[in-house]
Order: C-alpha cells, then sequence, then structure tokens
C-alpha cells in the first residue's frame, strides 16, 4: 500500500490547489486500459454469440456490457423465444 502510495503523490504537492486532480491523473495513468478494453470487447463478443445462440443477440450484448461473464449466464439461463406455429394452408 505504501507503495501505491508513493506513485500516487510523485510529484506532488499536498498543499497546492490542484493536488488531488495531480494525485487521480497519477492513479489512472496506473491502469492497465488497453488491456481492460480487451477484455471488454471479448466480453461483448462472447455475449453476442451467446445472444444469438438463444435468439436474444441485442439482450445479450447489453448484459454482457452490463455484467460482463455474468452476463452470459443471464442470457444462457433464460428460455428461447417461442416460435408460433405455421397457419394452415389455403385451399
Amino acid at each position: 500500500m505504501d507503495e501505491l502510495l508513493a506513485k500516487a503523490t510523485q510529484g506532488v504537492d499536498p498543499d497546492s490547489p490542484g493536488a488531488f486532480l495531480h494525485i487521480f491523473m497519477n492513479l489512472m495513468g496506473l491502469v492497465p486500459w488497453g488491456a481492460l478494453f480487451w477484455w471488454s470487447v471479448f466480453f461483448l463478443a462472447v455475449g453476442a454469440l451467446v445472444g444469438w445462440w438463444r435468439g436474444r443477440t441485442v439482450e445479450g450484448i447489453v448484459w454482457a456490457a452490463v455484467l460482463g461473464p455474468i452476463g452470459w449466464i443471464v442470457v444462457f439461463m433464460k428460455p428461447r423465444p417461442s416460435v408460433p406455429p405455421p397457419l394452415p394452408r389455403r385451399r
């Protein structure tokens, strides 16, 4: 924890008015944004695939965007939409 605090406060004067913003930007610089982006794309793609397989593509994408892999389970557990029976033939 001390190491993280040292990285966050590196080059910051705690008494300056912009100290909070500077510390916040230092912390955001430590976040692996590239990995987070690609994991999100992967979660959305699998959510779309599971949704397509269950007949709910948009729902699969939305649940995957909101809950990640847990959204896959939500879509997978819902029943498939029922298809109405065919109409009788005309004579």
